[in-house]
């Protein structure tokens, strides 16, 4: 279990504003929010300001929204508590990295936006996984990629994901979700839900060990979230 006693001023911003539907909060609100974690005020709106000039926010008339590119994070979260799925026939996708001379920097961006499709590498330069997933591939994947559709002739699941440490971290959360005391705890608890969510593969229920707590994880985290977000913006207003 990873240690979230305690949180950033960036951190607390980023959580709040990726929750949050819109994801635009007054500047008021985000200092309230670090105060729940002992964040001085001044501290926040320094965290603000650092956070607009790298363009993480947008500032407009007191208010603070997600840039382009977090907005994509947040519609990655959402994707996640939600997931499109369509019925599994058997087929993977498999794309080979043909690209050559890649520099470093293209090379880590591109492995983040494989694992934000929910690839998992076999091997260097081979990502695979079920085609279940409704979704189209993005230019910066078929620029770099050949992509076939197969059917191993082994499962290779074992190889490509952690099963095991996923369900166990789910059910230590789905716990924390149940003891979770007061708005500081209920607010980080909730960060570390939906950043597990984000790495949940969402294979197909024929890949799944049996017991499988996603769907279940999904279910008691909306019913938290549902309660949390009403007693957390009357705080705010109040």
């Amino acid at each position: 279990m990873e240690e979230r006693n305690s949180l950033s001023a960036r951190s607390a911003v980023l959580s709040a504003l990726l929750g949050s539907h819109p994801p635009r909060l007054a500047a008021r609100h985000l200092v309230r929010i670090g105060e729940l974690f002992g964040i001085a005020e001044g501290t926040v709106r320094v965290a603000l300001s650092r956070m607009v000039a790298a363009g993480d926010l947008v500032q407009q008339d007191g208010r603070y929204t997600l840039s382009e590119r977090l907005l994509e994070r947040q519609g990655r979260q959402d994707e996640s508590r939600d997931p499109h799925t369509r019925p599994w026939d058997g087929d993977w996708e498999i794309a080979l990295v043909t690209a050559e001379r890649r520099a470093p920097a293209d090379r880590a961006a591109f492995r983040h936006t494989m694992g934000a499709l929910r690839l998992a590498e076999l091997r260097e330069g081979t990502w695979m996984r079920p085609a279940n997933l409704i979704r189209d591939w993005p230019e910066s994947v078929t620029a770099q990629c050949t992509l076939v559709d197969g059917r191993p002739r082994r499962d290779p699941t074992p190889l490509l994901w952690d099963l095991d440490g996923w369900a166990a971290e789910a059910r230590a959360l789905e716990r924390e979700l149940e003891r979770a005391d007061g708005l500081a705890e209920g607010f980080i608890v909730s960060a570390a839900v939906l950043r597990h969510l984000l790495k949940d593969p969402l294979l197909p229920p024929a890949l799944l060990p049996a017991g499988w707590p996603g769907a279940e994880l999904r279910e008691r985290y909306d019913a938290f979230d549902r309660s949390y977000r009403e007693v957390l913006m009357k705080h705010l207003r109040d």
